[in-house]
């Protein structure tokens, strides 16, 4: 890594004779919390601009090998200047995230330079007529847009073949704890560079498990809030029913100050968010941050996703944690197991791919006819981009099978309409049931394994990193519970984090030597 240090000693340099200030040299950019920073800006140690060059050159380095963003904002170093010049003449926003560099799923609109595709070529050109909503509500709180994350292309909801964490305009994310282990996706790009320092916090989208699983596969934290606590408007769509927003940091705090500054009523999701504004808390989420936060609580084990070998590290690890959450004060109800289980996570008997196809083609022609110009106008029109493009998008390759089902719905017919009806009786025999029976605060899972249970209840998820297994690979602990349960899967997720301090930073040394050889590969 000695290669990047340097560079980024000399960026530092030139950025202080910019700014006629020393730069902190023993300051850990990569690692840093937001409250670092904000403490650092604060003493007039670090400065948004010296904060945001840092990471544009560690992107500029490593993305040529893990390939987690897209695009890099040109006016970024524009926006940190802002951010310090409004610091210094006290005209700073409140809150937090002043100041502090984000990245964006790329399939969250921004009204700017950037473009917006979802990770296909399809969509390169296409100018939106505003920011999303979230994108919005983060420029509110003087945000400085990083730039676009990569993601599994559509969110992955083209091609069942196709690879997790593989777009055609990003090429195939790495892992950068294993990186022949799945970096999990759609929002991939977004938990790789978070883990890999590129980023202080990133904003991911989840539909089933899209949050969730990068979080825990990635060693990262990541929040799936409840559908219509963040608002949709201005993301491309898969599902308005199972549809959300939620951030992806290297810790509980700093995911959940992202958390406190997108969610509320947005008048373009009007119908989502207003019907969600109820659970946000007075005073916000932060204050649920505490290291107290086990005692008492009821937590449900499921047994059916714990299936793990005996011996294995994953079984010695997770029953070290059901201790600790036990000395911390939390009651373990273990061995429970939610009706219907099976039906509910295999997508093709919940109903689930019934209603999501139908969804995805009502919701993503609207998309695509609200943009001020795009190359495609339909979906139609982007599956015939594909077959033209084949090339590039791979679709000899990977095919686009879940497209071509998607354009042969005709709306939410009568087998929709069954399907939702019966993943309504699944929520409420399942998971509302045995949390309402067994009087309990979350169920606990491991990795994203629950995802599907969340998904089509529109539940809350909390992934957060549990370990390592033997080859070095991250999994994670998931914490569930039912609508607007933020504020105590918070308290549960933060403690638990506290408790135990698993996360450790990748080694990404091996960067140096392998970057050439993957580069030329082709990735």
């Amino acid at each position: 890594m000695a290669r990047v240090s340097l560079l980024a000693c000399f960026v530092f340099l030139l950025i202080a004779l910019m700014d006629s200030k020393s730069v902190n040299m023993t300051f850990d950019y990569a690692g840093a919390s937001i409250a670092d920073v904000q403490s650092a800006f604060a003493n007039g140690s670090l400065t948004s601009l010296q904060l945001t060059q840092y990471y544009l050159t560690r992107i500029e380095y490593l993305n040529h090998y893990l390939h987690a963003v897209i695009e890099a904002n040109p006016d970024a170093l524009h926006e940190a200047e802002r951010a310090d010049r409004n610091r210094r003449f006290g005209h700073e926003h409140p809150g937090l995230l002043n100041g502090i560099p984000i990245l964006l799923k790329d399939n969250i609109a921004t009204s700017d330079r950037l473009n917006t595709t979802a990770g296909s070529f399809a969509l390169l050109g296409a100018v939106a007529p505003r920011d999303a909503g979230v994108a919005r509500f983060l420029r509110d709180a003087g945000v400085v847009i990083l730039g676009k994350a990569s993601m599994s292309e559509w969110a992955h909801f083209w091609s069942s073949s196709a690879p997790s964490g593989w777009c055609a305009r990003g090429g195939q994310g790495l892992n950068p704890y294993d990186t022949s282990a799945d970096p999990c996706g759609s929002s991939s790009g977004s938990a790789i560079a978070v883990a890999a320092g590129m980023a202080a916090v990133a904003l991911g989208t989840e539909t089933d498990g899209s949050i969730l699983c990068p979080a825990s596969a990635n060693s990262v934290v990541g929040i799936k809030p409840t559908v219509g606590l963040t608002s949709r408007a201005g993301v491309i769509p898969i599902s308005p029913r199972q549809d959300t927003v939620g951030p992806i940091g290297r810790t509980v705090a700093d995911a959940v100050a992202v958390l406190e500054t997108i969610v509320g009523y947005d008048k373009r999701d009007a119908e989502a968010t207003a019907s969600a504004a109820g659970f946000v808390p007075v005073g916000g989420y932060r204050q649920f941050l505490k290291k107290e936060g086990l005692m008492g609580k009821r937590l449900g084990i499921l047994k059916g996703f714990f299936q793990f070998a005996d011996g294995s590290s994953e079984a010695k690890v997770f029953a070290a944690h059901f201790r600790v959450m036990q000395e911390k004060g939390a009651i373990l109800m273990d061995k429970l197991e939610i009706a219907n289980e099976s039906e509910i996570v295999n997508p093709f008997l919940s109903g689930e791919e019934t209603a999501l196809l139908a969804e995805f083609k009502l919701s993503i022609n609207a998309y695509l006819s609200d943009l001020l110009t795009s190359p495609v106008r339909s979906l139609a029109q982007v599956i015939a981009f594909n077959k033209k493009h084949s090339a590039e998008e791979r679709t000899a390759e990977y095919g686009q099978d879940i497209f071509l089902r998607a354009e042969n719905t005709d709306g939410i017919g009568s087998a929709e309409r069954d399907a939702i009806k019966r993943m309504a009786e699944l929520n409420a025999w399942g998971l509302e049931r045995l949390m309402k029976e067994k009087r309990l605060d979350a169920v606990v899972a491991p990795d994203s394994s629950i995802s599907s249970v969340l998904a089509i209840g529109g539940y809350p998820g909390i992934s957060v990193p549990a370990g390592y297994a033997h080859a070095g690979a991250p999994f994670g602990i998931c914490f569930g519970g039912l609508k607007g349960s933020e504020p105590v899967l918070i308290e549960i997720a933060y403690a638990f984090e506290q408790a135990t301090n698993v996360r450790k930073p990748p080694a990404l040394g091996y960067v140096e030597g392998r970057r050439s050889q993957i580069f030329y590969n082709g990735y």
